[in-house]
C-alpha cells in the first residue's frame, strides 16, 4: 500500500511543478470575418429577419450558393412543409425574391 502511496506521490511531481510555472498572458490581434448575424438590405429583408432567424442564423444563409428562383422556392417549400417551419404562405413569395435578390443565380 505505501509503494502505490509512493508511486502515485512521484507521478504526480512533474504535474507539481509544471503547476508552479507562471502562466503569462500575451496579446494576441485577431481579425474576425464579416458581420453576418444580420441580413444585408433589400426588398423583403424585414420578412425574411422575421421569418428566417428562428431556425437560422444569417450566416448560414448568406454563405449557401446562389440557386435560381426555382431552387429558392424549392428550398422554402422544404422548410415550411418537411421542416414544419411557421411560415405563412403569403410571406412566400417575398422570401423567395429576397433569397433571389442576395444569392439568385440564373
Amino acid at each position: 500500500m505505501l509503494s502505490l502511496v509512493l508511486a502515485a506521490g512521484l507521478a504526480a511531481l512533474p504535474l507539481a511543478a509544471r503547476a508552479q510555472t507562471p502562466v503569462l498572458p500575451k496579446s494576441l490581434s485577431v481579425e474576425l470575418p464579416a458581420d453576418h448575424s444580420m441580413f444585408p438590405d433589400g426588398p423583403g429583408v424585414a420578412v425574411v429577419t422575421n421569418n428566417c432567424l428562428a431556425c437560422h442564423s444569417a450566416g448560414m444563409v448568406l454563405y449557401q450558393p446562389a440557386l435560381p428562383k426555382a431552387a429558392w422556392e424549392a428550398e422554402v417549400k422544404k422548410m415550411r412543409e418537411t421542416f414544419k417551419a411557421p411560415v405563412a404562405a403569403e410571406d412566400v413569395p417575398a422570401i423567395v425574391a429576397y433569397l433571389v435578390h442576395i444569392k439568385g443565380a440564373e
